[in-house]
């Protein structure tokens, strides 16, 4: 069985589609039953959490590889970076290890030890702690996932019809579907010759957040310019809000970094054998 971690979520969801299509026996680990209701029938939904390995030996019965897509930016109900990212995927890979499964980890573009990103520090330690555990491993690094940040720049517009810009919106980064990323799992998953392997997914547009609003804008007929945030004022919130409300802190020092920190991608660049992400911002928003 494919035990998948974070499987509720937005890679996850595709992902357990592709798999399940393939008459492949899925598995669905979660804390909450009702967060995977919307998934295919066919995969089994299994409780356990990656912050309690306590719940993660029963989850583990019968399961030959586990991959992982889960993540704790957000931080809602106590989760963080560091339990989820770092210590969850430990947590993770030291369970597959006791009943001899492989992983596929799901990592960011970016991730190293130093990086100015709370989250991108914790993708690291995951993986090196991967490597260090013997337990064969694939990983894959994706760049900053494409529907997530027309989501969040759609939300924002509701009421002013103005999609909100943390930061000055001018530094390039590069933006990949959840799709694409989600089909590279899937051959990764099922090809064990990648195990030991690092492969990095981006997708063909590096945009500004000012050219990715506007891109909005005109999709859904509004020419309203973006607002902003400006730096300074992120710099206040972090240093005071931020104490109070770590996810809030944390969320806002991530913007500072991706207003000015390089978060490009070119296909010259891609360490992957396979078909390189096509779909682009132009495509996504034409459906």
């Amino acid at each position: 069985m494919i035990l998948v971690a974070g499987g509720t979520g937005r890679l996850g969801t595709v992902l357990v589609e592709r798999l399940t299509r393939r008459g492949i026996e899925v598995g669905v680990l979660t804390r909450d039953p009702r967060r995977a209701a919307h998934l295919p029938g066919a995969a089994s939904v299994i409780i356990g959490d990656v912050r309690n390995p306590s719940t993660l030996r029963p989850a583990f019965d019968g399961v030959d590889l586990v991959v992982s897509a889960v993540h704790g930016f957000v931080g809602t109900h106590g989760d963080t970076p560091a339990t989820v990212d770092r210590d969850g995927n430990a947590h993770l890979i030291d369970a597959a290890k006791a009943v001899g499964a492989e992983m596929v980890l799901i990592s960011g573009v970016g991730a190293s030890a130093d990086s100015p990103m709370e989250l991108f520090r914790m993708k690291n330690a995951a993986e090196q702690y991967a490597h260090a555990s013997g337990v064969p491993t694939t990983i894959v690094r994706a760049t900053a996932f494409l529907e997530l940040w027309i989501e969040l720049l759609r939300d924002t517009a509701t009421r002013s019809g103005r999609p909100l810009v943390f930061g000055r919106g001018n530094n390039p980064i590069n933006f990949v579907s959840v799709a694409d990323v989600a089909a590279l799992v899937e051959r990764v998953v099922i090809d064990p010759t990648t195990r030991g392997q690092t492969f990095e997914v981006g997708g063909p547009d590096n945009l500004t957040f000012n050219q990715l609003a506007e891109a909005v804008q005109r999709a859904d007929g509004r020419a309203g310019a973006p607002r902003h945030v400006p730096p300074a004022a992120l710099r206040l919130i972090a240093a005071t809000v931020g104490r109070l409300k770590p996810p809030v802190g944390r969320q806002t020092r991530a913007a500072l970094v991706m207003d000015h920190t390089d978060l490009t991608f070119h296909s010259t660049n891609v360490r992957c054998p396979f078909d390189a992400a096509v779909t682009s911002v132009a495509d996504l928003l034409s459906v």
